[in-house]
C-alpha cells in the first residue's frame, strides 16, 4: 500500500524535472538553428516567390496596357482606312460625274456637228435638186414654148433668157403667194 501511496503522490501527467530541462534546452537549440537557419531560407523563397508574383503581375499588367494601346493603334488605324475608302469612293464619284458630263458634253457638240453637217448637206442637196430641177424645168418650158409657137427655140441664148424670165415670174408669184 505504501508502494500505492506512493505511486499515487507522483503525478503522471507531470513529467520529471530532468525530462523537462531536457526538453527546454532541446527545444532551445532546434528554435536557434531554426530561427538562424530555416526563418531566412524561407523568407527569402517567399520574398522571392511575392518579387515573382508581383513581377508577373507587372508584366501582365504592362502587357495589357500594350494590347489595350495595340487595339488602340488598331482602331485608330481602321477608322482612318475607312475614312480614306470614304475619301476614295467620293472621288470616285465626283470623277465618275465629271467624266459623265465630259462624255456628255462631247455627244452633244458630236450630236450638233452631225446636225449640222447634216443641214449643210441637206442645204447641198436642196441647191443641187434646185439646180436640176430649175434646168429640167427650163428644158421643159422651152420644148412647150417650141411646140406652143411653132417653131424651135434651139438657140441657146434664147433659150436661157426665156428660161430665166419665166423662173423669175414664176418665183414672184410664189413669193406674192406666201407673203
Amino acid at each position: 500500500m505504501n508502494l500505492l501511496a506512493a505511486e499515487e503522490a507522483t503525478n503522471p501527467l507531470l513529467p520529471h524535472v530532468s525530462e523537462m530541462v531536457v526538453g527546454g534546452v532541446s527545444f532551445l537549440i532546434v528554435l536557434f538553428f531554426v530561427g538562424r537557419l530555416l526563418v531566412p531560407r524561407i523568407q527569402k523563397t517567399l520574398a522571392e516567390r511575392v518579387d515573382a508574383i508581383e513581377g508577373g503581375l507587372k508584366r501582365a499588367a504592362d502587357a495589357q496596357e500594350e494590347a489595350q494601346q495595340a487595339l488602340k493603334q488598331y482602331r485608330d488605324q481602321l477608322a482612318e482606312a475607312r475614312h480614306e475608302a470614304s475619301r476614295l469612293r467620293e472621288e470616285a464619284r465626283e470623277q465618275g460625274a465629271q467624266i459623265k458630263a465630259e462624255l456628255r458634253e462631247e455627244a452633244q457638240a458630236e450630236a450638233r456637228r452631225l446636225i449640222e453637217a447634216a443641214h449643210l448637206q441637206i442645204e447641198a442637196d436642196r441647191q443641187q435638186a434646185f439646180t436640176q430641177l430649175r434646168s429640167e424645168i427650163g428644158r421643159l418650158s422651152t420644148d412647150l414654148a417650141g411646140r406652143i409657137v411653132g417653131e424651135s427655140l434651139e438657140d441657146e441664148a434664147r433659150q436661157r433668157r426665156t428660161v430665166d424670165r419665166f423662173l423669175e415670174e414664176l418665183e414672184s408669184t410664189s413669193n406674192a403667194a406666201v407673203r
